[in-house]
């Protein structure tokens, strides 16, 4: 029934979107674009933390300043992507709505941005044990927990990428 009455509230937008191959074609294009530039973003930064936890922890300073450049471009990359991916999913709330593929995907999604969170906030401690001037060997476990949020990060953005032409193959 609820999904019927969003069907139904959403309804002019469906018509809208389904009429014109130039506004579907658009949103989707800003859906891939969105993608592709932020997780490309996160993708490296990813990569080049993995690769600066290879070096000595004196080194590792400019990793730190690196990820914390990358973080507004991804933010603003994520905002286009959620309002694309809010566009598609209206245009047809009935379709997605009871689609597991769906759920599947905006699972990945949260976890991805609960990751996001993680990251940012064990990168905000390193950034203070760096201020404060200890020892670069003070936060061996805070360089593990990056690590590990990397790797997570990567395979989650892979497995959102994938559960998006999933997605779009079963719609």
């Amino acid at each position: 029934m609820f999904v019927h009455e969003l069907a139904s509230f959403f309804s002019p937008w469906n018509t809208l979107y389904s009429g014109s191959k130039a506004l579907s074609t658009g949103v989707t294009s800003v859906h891939i674009l969105a993608l592709l530039f932020g997780g490309g973003l996160a993708l490296a930064a990813d990569r080049s933390t993995l690769r600066a936890l290879k070096r000595p922890a004196a080194e590792r300073a400019h990793q730190l300043q690196e990820l914390k450049a990358v973080h507004r471009p991804v933010l603003v990359a994520l905002t286009v992507l959620f309002a694309s991916g809010v566009a598609m999913a209206t245009a047809d709330v009935e379709t997605f709505a009871v689609s597991p593929y769906f759920w599947v995907k905006m699972g990945l999604v949260v976890t991805l941005l609960a990751n996001g969170l993680y990251l940012t906030n064990v990168e905000n401690r390193l950034n203070v044990l760096a201020v404060t001037e200890l020892p670069p060997d003070r936060g061996p476990g805070l360089w593990r927990h990056l690590r590990r949020a990397s790797v997570l990060s990567l395979t989650l953005w892979g497995l959102t990428a994938l559960a998006g032409a999933v997605l779009a193959g079963a719609a």
